[in-house]
């Protein structure tokens, strides 16, 4: 490992001052991410910022009624809290889902977001990547990509975003709230994350000197239910082949409301817009669910050895959606 500075902030202006002028730098959290790719090589900044300890670790009621994170919330506690277990569990199954019980007390909601591609490429620097060092290609193309993405990639980069917390805030609606050297604002969970294109080096849209405050929650959509399914090569501490997160609304055997969120098939947490204008308003049967997937993944573009993952994530979406409905069914 190389040497580094450490810095303990008082408050979070104190943060963004000293990120903004040490562009070497970089936030710690919980830091199971950034230790690891510090371990390997892949990160080596001059200079760790710990937000740890800065006030942002409570989960508390907004005024309408939604929820606001902390960005320093432990993925356990926020995983264990019984409002995002009673009106968000989508949520809070995502965050169990992921990693393991050790990681998940560290893991802050912050870090989490901003993980950074588990791709074997990127995590060896004795291989070329484009996301590690711009312009020197993406063997992943054509060597290991099984577990890639087959949404929204590009001639410069195949890889998959891996937080699981992260498809079921897209999914939730969820903004995440940044405070920066020009001052607050927020950005949808959806747009939060990049698609790759001709810079896949930046996984966010995030600035620089910018740091995540909170994550926050708008109020359930009334009579909504939501889920979340993950599809893994291991029952514990594996990233998503393919995973879904769904909240549905169902009335008089119809679609009120529906929102799907895809994990494990893109560069970024997948919102399924298509698969959503199909939902809206038809009948809530499983033929319905079948063809609103069928529309969303019909962009998909599989390499040579993750096609299957485009029938896996049908079926978790069409299996998610039935087994809302049948809770909704349930409830009256």
């Amino acid at each position: 490992m190389k040497p580094f500075a450490y810095l303990r902030p008082g408050s979070v202006a104190e943060a963004v001052r000293v990120s903004a002028e040490r562009p070497e730098s970089h936030f710690l959290g919980g830091g199971t991410n950034l230790v690891d790719l510090m371990k390997l090589g892949v990160e080596s900044p001059g200079l760790l910022i710990d937000v740890s300890r800065l006030p942002l670790d409570l989960v508390t009621p907004t005024d309408d009624g939604g929820l606001r994170i902390g960005a320093t919330v432990r993925n356990s506690d926020l995983a264990a809290h019984p409002v995002v277990r009673e009106r968000y569990p989508a949520l809070s199954q995502a965050l169990l889902a992921g990693a393991s019980g050790q990681l998940r007390n560290a893991a802050t909601t912050g870090g989490n977001l901003l993980q950074r591609t588990r791709c074997p490429y990127f995590q060896d620097t004795s291989k070329p990547c484009n996301k590690r060092a711009p312009g020197t290609g993406c063997p992943a193309r054509e060597g290991a990509h099984r577990d890639l993405a087959v949404l929204g990639h590009s001639p410069d980069c195949v890889a998959t975003q891996p937080s699981d917390m992260a498809v079921a805030l897209a999914a939730l609606d969820a903004t995440v709230h940044l405070h920066g050297p020009e001052g607050e604002r927020a950005v949808s969970a959806t747009e939060f994350h990049r698609l790759p294109g001709d810079n896949p080096d930046q996984d966010t849209v995030i600035r620089p000197g910018e740091l995540i405050t909170e994550v926050v929650l708008p109020p359930p959509a009334e009579g909504a239910f939501s889920l979340y399914r993950k599809a893994r090569d291991r029952a514990s501490y594996a990233f998503a082949l393919a995973s879904v997160a769904a909240v549905l609304t169902v009335r008089d055997g119809r679609v009120a409301h529906a929102a799907l969120a895809f994990g494990g098939l893109a560069h970024r947490p997948w919102r399924a817009r298509a698969a959503e204008d199909v939902l809206r308003g038809a009948p809530a049967t499983e033929e319905t669910f079948a063809r609103a997937a069928d529309a969303e993944l019909a962009a998909a573009e599989p390499l040579r050895d993750n096609g299957f993952k485009v029938a896996l994530a049908r079926n978790l979406a069409v299996g998610a959606l039935a087994e809302l409905t049948a809770r909704a069914d349930r409830s009256g």
